[in-house]
């Protein structure tokens, strides 16, 4: 059986697939800074009620996915993320710091995919199903 997140009023499995890209996409994350923002992704997410489930990247960009309540918006978790994992990496990090596009590491846009568990096809299918009388 699949675990959903239980709570007062609702039953949900919300989950989101985040990219957040570099400033300019500058190269500036090694397999260090990687880690660093994997584990503060982690403590951030649970701090906010949710579950980091994946975490990885390249040189100028990050993937996460992320189990969130419904009370939190997309826009808040990545917000959330980059405005805090900017400034702590920056003190962290300073080599890392002197490569940031003017005190600045991540683009102001990100990309955001819910995910789930059935296809679009299949929610189709059950939307447009006649009802039973």
């Amino acid at each position: 059986m699949q675990d959903f997140r239980r709570e007062r009023h609702s039953v949900t499995d919300l989950t989101v697939h985040l990219v957040c890209v570099t400033k300019y996409r500058r190269k500036v994350l090694d397999a260090a800074a990687l880690d660093w923002l994997q584990e503060h992704a982690r403590q951030l997410f649970e701090k906010m009620h949710c579950v980091l489930m994946a975490c990885d990247g390249e040189v100028d960009h990050l993937h996460l996915l992320v189990e969130y309540p419904p009370k939190l918006s997309v826009s808040a978790l990545a917000n959330a993320f980059k405005g805090t994992s900017s400034r702590r990496l920056r003190q962290v990090r300073p080599d890392i710091a002197a490569k940031y596009w003017r005190g600045v590491l991540w683009s102001r846009s990100y990309f955001a995919a819910s995910t789930g568990g059935a296809t679009l096809e299949t929610v189709k299918r059950y939307v447009e199903q006649p009802r039973s009388e």
